[in-house]
């Protein structure tokens, strides 16, 4: 069975599955964050070598102030509970959005993490957190503009191998599918640059009831794909 070397996914349906269940809503981001960790496994386990989580967008700093302020405490909380658990499994943490904007608490959480496990080459564990694919493009059209601003680079270099070496994480692969819970059937603006090619896979399942048999129905339609890159 062909596997696809990055899978990221849009983990959506917390707030369902606590509804669902008659629990509050935090109850959901709790349990959603007990299945990541499973994922990983999952991932590690079938071969998958980079995987990269939808985990916070730019919008959703609009959502209700309780909610927002449970989801960042959330993130070191679990940042907290496993790392320890991620170093020692030979797994690389990498983190891509706006970064600026998380709570200092959180953000060096953060950025403690992926410095302790800086030195892991086994599996990349990406989190896109304040993270949106526009602004990400806009970055680095920005960064550019600097760049040919100052004279250190000339408008006729630009190119797409260039422009994605202004990418948050541009060492990272792109991705081979992109995977998106719940029945929802849109990309909510997530690595619009990268996933140009990407095999996409929706299924009804609510994220926290994500499972091992789960990842391998999405694994055995990827398989069966044939990825042409519009060359024929």
């Amino acid at each position: 069975m062909s596997v696809p070397n990055h899978i990221a996914m849009i983990m959506d349906g917390n707030r369902r599955w606590a509804e669902q269940h008659g629990l509050p809503v935090e109850k959901g981001h709790h349990a959603g964050a007990e299945t990541v960790r499973r994922v990983v496994d999952y991932c590690q386990k079938h071969g998958v070598r980079n995987l990269t989580l939808y985990a916070f967008s730019t919008e959703n700093w609009k959502r209700p102030v309780l909610e927002v302020k449970g989801l960042m405490e959330l993130l070191s909380s679990f940042l907290g509970r496993y790392i320890d658990e991620m170093y020692e499994n030979g797994v690389r943490l990498h983190a891509i959005g706006r970064l600026d904007k998380l709570p200092m608490v959180q953000r060096s959480f953060l950025l403690d993490a992926i410095k302790r496990t800086r030195g892991n080459k086994d599996f990349n564990l990406v989190l896109a957190i304040s993270y949106g694919g526009r602004g990400e493009i806009a970055d680095a059209a920005a960064k550019i503009a600097k760049e040919v601003a100052a004279g250190r680079m000339d408008v006729s270099e630009i190119d797409e191998a260039l422009f994605r070496k202004f990418l948050y994480a541009p060492e990272i692969p792109d991705p081979d599918l992109l995977i998106r819970t719940s029945g929802e059937m849109r990309i909510s603006n997530f690595l619009l640059w990268q996933i140009s090619y990407s095999e996409i896979y929706f299924t009804n399942v609510l994220w926290p009831d994500f499972s091992e048999g789960d990842l391998i129905k999405a694994l055995d339609e990827f398989s069966r794909r044939s990825r042409r890159f519009g060359g024929r």
